[in-house]
């Protein structure tokens, strides 16, 4: 959270105290007002209703989303128990819910990513080769097939717009050390098999994540960003589970299928912007977002 170079250009909201200073493609940051920039102990940290697909922020939001983003993060951030950049709630009321303000953390530049089933990106490599991110796993394996244990594979951040680069773990070693590697690979596995236990205990398989890390003012590793909402995972109905198929899964599917789909008339490979979604899109993927929130925490949604 110390680069803000590259960002998507966003509409941010005007807050009263804060400047804002960047946004991603979901999430907007502020310094505060008086601070100079980039200077600041803390940012506030703000999610959008704005969803991407296919490296494209799409023109439609989805309502609340922004909202369910940060409550459910808030939840793991409890069940967890591990260090974490949260420092307060008190945000302005305007993003009241969808707000949090966190330290400024130096960000390992690095996706942490644990795959606990094979599918996605995992599972297209692992057809051409045999391996994901340089790991080789036994023949035979289909779309959902269980990893035992589960895979640290790691990528590349790249800017807004831009596809992460899958990267093997001595890769990862050059890039930022071997020691802090070793150590993100060891705490990305630990968080994959406690919330997997979690989710499971409610009926949802968390077929992989991804998480983020950076080093707070004292040099201690903090986890950062969000976590393990459905932006960020992939969270399977475990009684629909079936391996050898894609998996109806917890997340933006419904826009995925929509703009891959004949009624679209859209071109993911043409370079050109996706349409906008149609209103059943939307209250689909809202709904999927929140069953998603209600089903882990077992607690109602407020926006």
């Amino acid at each position: 959270m110390t680069g803000f170079s590259q960002g998507f250009d966003a509409q941010a909201v005007e807050l009263p105290g804060w400047r804002h200073a960047y946004s991603g493609k979901v999430r907007d940051l502020y310094e505060p007002a008086e601070a100079a920039p980039g200077e600041s102990a803390n940012l506030l940290v703000v999610a959008s209703d704005r969803i991407s697909a296919y490296d494209f922020v799409l023109d439609t939001e989805i309502p609340d989303k922004g909202a369910v983003l940060t409550q459910l993060s808030l939840w793991w951030f409890e069940q967890l128990q591990v260090p974490h950049h949260v420092v307060s709630l008190d945000v302005p009321e305007a993003v009241a819910g969808r707000a949090m303000v966190c330290q400024r953390l130096d960000m390992y530049e690095v996706e942490c990513i644990a795959r606990g089933y094979l599918t996605g990106s995992g599972l297209a490599e692992y057809r051409e080769s045999g391996t994901v991110t340089g790991i080789e796993l036994p023949e035979g394996l289909v779309d959902g097939s269980k990893l035992d244990p589960a895979i640290f594979t790691p990528s590349a951040k790249a800017d807004v717009g831009e596809h992460d680069e899958n990267i093997t773990f001595e890769q990862m070693a050059r890039l930022i050390g071997d020691t802090p590697a070793q150590r993100l690979r060891e705490l990305t596995l630990d968080v994959y098999r406690r919330a997997e236990s979690l989710a499971r205990e409610r009926g949802i398989i968390l077929a992989d994540t991804k998480v983020e890390f950076g080093l707070d003012a004292t040099g201690r590793i903090v986890l950062g960003d969000e976590v393990l909402t459905p932006d960020s995972s992939r969270f399977w109905d475990a009684a629909q589970y079936e391996p050898g198929r894609a998996q109806p899964s917890f997340d933006k599917q419904f826009v995925r299928d929509w703009l891959t789909g004949p009624d679209s008339g859209w071109d993911r490979h043409s370079g050109e912007a996706p349409p906008a979604l149609p209103a059943d899109v939307v209250a689909k993927t809202r709904a999927r977002y929140i069953e998603a929130y209600e089903t882990l925490t077992g607690q109602t949604f407020t926006p």
